[in-house]
């Protein structure tokens, strides 16, 4: 005879069933309908723009156009951004994992006076709000000359991002089995060697979860950037936040610039999610 089944295991059966994941499916097709729509407006005219909804162009595919798109590679002050944002960008996220999986190790597997106090300062470091930091850091920029330019603006996301960092890869480092560790050191190889042959690879789904964090922070970043760029250093965020003051004259840039501001992380994102998953659940599951 078969056993009752409890009213808990009823609905764990009926949440894990086809009705639940058409659910899921159609909630992530609303998830990208603004993303839809910001790509058919980007397609279409300022005047189709202006006359009717993104919506018109299942209706009308010939108002499909690629000319938003080539103004937008004649204007200077967008494609300069581009180019901004990505030197802004990857050397924010390089060096963070960079430094961060060092610290991280050194935080984890070495030992050194204050090791703990130091952690927990790092650790301290998590609740300070950028927006304190603001004025003092940049009277610092100032004082050194970096105000206004791409390095200011890079080594900002770096002290901030840091101590996340720190504190993700060292709680991740610190799960490797110990055996491990002293196998290798037994084998003769030294701490970079070690960091770099054993850590590095066993860590990085941590790494790769961390990289997809700080790239979409500083990706997306307007605040930081508004205060610290000046218009030679400016991303694009500054860039389209500066187009939406001129709105009713520039939705033909501004469309196709804030899709292509929205498609990049999108697209990173989908490229390492299974990398971004497995960093997130490590150690959830032993």
């Amino acid at each position: 005879m078969k056993a009752k089944q409890s009213l808990g295991s009823r609905l764990a059966e009926g949440v894990s069933g086809g009705l639940v994941r058409v659910f899921l499916i159609v909630v992530g097709l609303f998830w990208l309908v603004p993303t839809i729509g910001l790509l058919l407006a980007s397609l279409r005219s300022p005047e189709d723009i202006a006359a009717s909804g993104w919506w018109k162009v299942f209706t009308e595919p010939s108002q499909i156009t690629f000319d938003s798109y080539a103004k937008l590679l004649e204007n200077d002050d967008i494609t300069s951004s581009l180019l901004n944002t990505v030197w802004i960008t990857v050397p924010a996220t390089l060096l963070v994992v960079i430094i961060g999986s060092l610290a991280g190790y050194a935080f984890a597997w070495m030992e050194f006076p204050g090791r703990d106090w130091w952690f927990l300062a790092v650790v301290g470091l998590l609740v300070v709000p950028v927006q304190v930091a603001l004025i003092p850091i940049a009277e610092l920029f100032g004082n050194i000359g970096i105000f206004g330019s791409v390095l200011g603006v890079v080594l900002f996301h770096v002290g901030f991002g840091l101590p996340f960092a720190v504190f993700l890869l060292r709680n991740f480092f610190a799960e490797i089995p110990r055996e491990l560790l002293e196998a290798a050191r037994l084998d003769g190889a030294g701490e970079l060697r070690l960091f770099f042959r054993v850590v590095m690879p066993l860590g990085g789904p941590a790494i790769a979860a961390l990289g997809i964090f700080q790239f979409l922070w500083v990706w997306n970043d307007l605040l930081v950037a508004l205060i610290f760029s000046d218009s030679g250093s400016q991303p694009i965020t500054v860039a389209l936040q500066t187009q939406v003051r001129q709105f009713g004259n520039n939705i033909d840039v501004l469309a196709p610039g804030a899709f292509i501001s929205m498609v990049v992380p999108l697209a990173v994102f989908f490229a390492f999610q299974r990398q971004f998953v497995s960093g997130v659940m490590a150690g959830a599951v032993k």
